[in-house]
């Protein structure tokens, strides 16, 4: 693998790279950065965030913070108070947030609405149900599945960073996240597209829960051991961090209707990219991908800075690293 060659051809092809960390058979076999960023430097990974989370809930499981996937959402919320007429909430499951199959009132994400919000957790549990019912379908979210940080927190009594540091990221040996919460809309903008490197931290609501759906802050080193926890089925350094039980039913893939995700199906939270060879990822905008191929024992982290719409990252790695490792 010629460095130099790889170096050059992100340099041209793919301008917002950072970091490119690659693994096979355990060992590093690749890292590199350009745009300025150093190796331990972290970037706004989007929505990987949401695969971040999933392992946070499989955790949580395992201890039995969590009692299942099959939970009602609205067990953890006895104090809520639902709408009049809202029937179809009762029957939304911690599964369904995770799938993607939760139902919402609305097109779209409520960005503004839930953002300027007191609670994001409750003003995201206004907009799920509706008189549609459980249709099953497919409809991916980034902010109202929110409602996963306030889950976690009312069953383990800590916030979302803090369980991360704790179970998660300190095992892995990624440095300690904190905290970051915007003082305003326009800062909350500049979060998401600024193109400099970013501190360890964790974008969250004003309660000081991390937003599931995007706002974690990583380099592609840190991206990288959360893939080799996924490879080893949950195993990092000698120690089961989760369950391999998890892992499995957390890339278990399911199939996504529509024309609008490349044909790619859906575990929780994570993008089943090959359902024949196994291969999955996370996968955030502007191309922040943790690529894992089971049967190749590769693992490849992409971190990048801000550019939207960028769709063929995946494709990317596979034909210009994967195949070169």
């Amino acid at each position: 693998m010629n460095k130099n060659e790889i170096h050059k051809l992100i340099e041209t092809e793919q301008p917002n790279i950072c970091q490119v960390v690659a693994y096979k058979g355990g060992e590093e076999v690749y890292s590199d950065c350009w745009n300025g960023y150093k190796m331990d430097d972290c970037a706004h990974v989007m929505s990987v965030t949401k695969s971040v989370m999933a392992l946070l809930v499989g955790i949580a499981i395992d201890k039995g913070q969590i009692k299942g996937v099959d939970d009602k959402v609205l067990d953890y919320f006895p104090e809520y108070k639902v709408k009049r007429g809202e029937k179809t909430i009762y029957e939304v499951t911690i599964k369904d947030l995770l799938t993607m199959r939760a139902p919402y009132k609305g097109k779209g994400d409520p960005w503004s609405k839930v953002c300027s919000s007191e609670n994001w957790t409750y003003t995201s549990l206004d907009f799920l149900g509706g008189r549609q019912g459980m249709t099953g379908e497919f409809r991916y979210s980034s902010v109202c599945i929110h409602i996963l940080s306030g889950i976690l927190y009312k069953a383990t009594g800590m916030i979302t960073v803090d369980y991360a540091n704790k179970f998660l990221f300190g095992p892995l040996g990624i440095p300690a996240h904190e905290v970051y919460i915007a003082k305003s809309a326009e800062e909350h903008k500049q979060f998401t597209i600024e193109k400099t490197p970013k501190k360890a931290v964790w974008f969250s609501d004003r309660q000081n829960l991390g937003t599931p759906g995007y706002g974690l802050c990583l380099s592609a080193c840190d991206m990288a051991k959360i893939g080799l926890l996924c490879l080893n089925k949950g195993a990092y350094g000698g120690q089961q961090i989760v369950s391999s039980k998890w892992i499995r039913e957390m890339t278990e893939p399911r199939t996504v209707e529509g024309k609008h995700f490349r044909g790619m199906d859906y575990g929780y939270l994570w993008w089943i990219i090959s359902r024949k060879k196994g291969i999955y990822a996370a996968i955030g905008n502007s191309g922040n991908v943790i690529y894992i191929n089971p049967e190749k024992k590769i693992v490849v982290a992409v971190a990048s800075y801000f550019k939207p719409t960028i769709f063929d990252r995946v494709d990317f790695i596979q034909r210009e690293i994967e195949s070169r490792l």
